[in-house]
């Protein structure tokens, strides 16, 4: 099988993490970086890498077999993925999970009318959680499903309170409330608020002479942020945040307590966890597992837009059939 020419719109964090997952997958290769930068400041990871303006992808439409779009779902992903899709097979990993549905027609329309392919919506959440909550509902439909994030840094969060006045430096991590999810794997199938299953842990570092109560005031009661969790607020100096806060750790769980059996009296619960040091290579890394399923679909005829709800899970690796039977069933 010819090599799945790879190109990666995007060169943040997350394109940078999916240029050093094509180098652990030796059926992908790097066809091009585009960026909205000058193609000259960007230095890539992979020694000859090329650089592209984005305006310039077009002229590369039959040099790339899948387009990895790594841009912000706030403001990018919902413009640029049905506009790439014009042009490329493409993927995205667009995590507002309540736009979703909106995303998936937007896409599934331009990919469609120009006869290519495209995922949507592929990481840990939504994506490989997507998956968990789907099997394990179906497994078990009398029931009730939960779902818990962190240990890990939100970079939403963190963007918020780097926004507020006096701020000069700050993450945010979301944690987890391990008492509730004992709760959960107890079997009672507790109602749980925002309050009881997350906490916010902010660190930050001030400006000079900032009003540090008021800072942590400003960040306790920011709306739609952190006024419906415990929040505390940390102030360490620059030199700790350098030390301690350099990293982009996440993770989570996926949870179902469910009732079987005669009179629905047994317990069976389904948990499926995620400790990630770096959120961004990790979503790299499925990312590019996803573009080896898309390639196969796309070999087959496929069209319009997907999600990992449509993709049959052998796709994902580059063994075949048999030696998936032979090895891992």
């Amino acid at each position: 099988m010819e090599k799945v020419r790879i190109g990666i719109s995007g060169y943040g964090n997350l394109g940078r993490g999916v240029e050093l997952a094509i180098r652990q997958n030796d059926d992908m290769e790097l066809a091009g970086i585009f960026t909205r930068r000058d193609p000259s400041t960007v230095k890539p990871l992979t020694a000859g890498a090329k650089v592209y303006s984005i305006a310039d992808a077009e002229k590369m439409a039959n040099d790339i077999d899948v387009m990895i779009i790594c841009g912000g779902s706030a403001t990018d992903l919902p413009k640029q993925t049905p506009e790439m899709a014009k042009l490329f097979n493409v993927i995205d990993s667009f995590d507002t999970h309540k736009r979703i549905p909106e995303h998936f027609a937007n896409v599934d329309k331009a990919a469609k009318e120009s006869g290519h392919l495209a995922f949507i919506s592929l990481g840990w959440d939504p994506g490989l959680f997507s998956l968990n909550r789907l099997y394990a509902e179906s497994i078990l439909p009398n029931g009730k499903s939960y779902t818990f994030w962190g240990k890990g840094v939100s970079q939403g969060h963190s963007d918020a309170i780097r926004r507020v006045e006096g701020v000069k430096r700050g993450i945010q991590y979301t944690v987890p409330i391990e008492s509730a999810m004992e709760a959960v794997r107890s079997g009672s199938q507790p109602e749980l608020t925002t309050r009881q299953k997350h906490l916010r842990e902010c660190w930050v570092v001030p400006e000079e002479g900032a009003d540090l109560a008021k800072i942590e005031n400003d960040i306790k009661t920011m709306k739609n942020y952190f006024d419906e969790y415990d929040t505390t607020v940390n102030f360490i100096t620059e030199e700790e945040f350098d030390a301690k806060h350099n990293k982009m750790p996440h993770g989570g769980f996926v949870m179902r307590s469910g009732l079987t059996g005669d009179g629905e009296k047994t317990h069976q619960m389904i948990e499926y966890s995620l400790k990630l040091e770096s959120n961004p290579e990790f979503t790299a890394s499925v990312l590019i597992c996803f573009a080896r399923a898309l390639a196969r679909m796309k070999a087959e005829g496929a069209t319009g837009c997907k999600t990992a709800f449509d993709v049959p899970p052998a796709y994902l690796s580059k063994l075949s059939g048999e030696e998936l039977r032979a090895s891992m069933l």
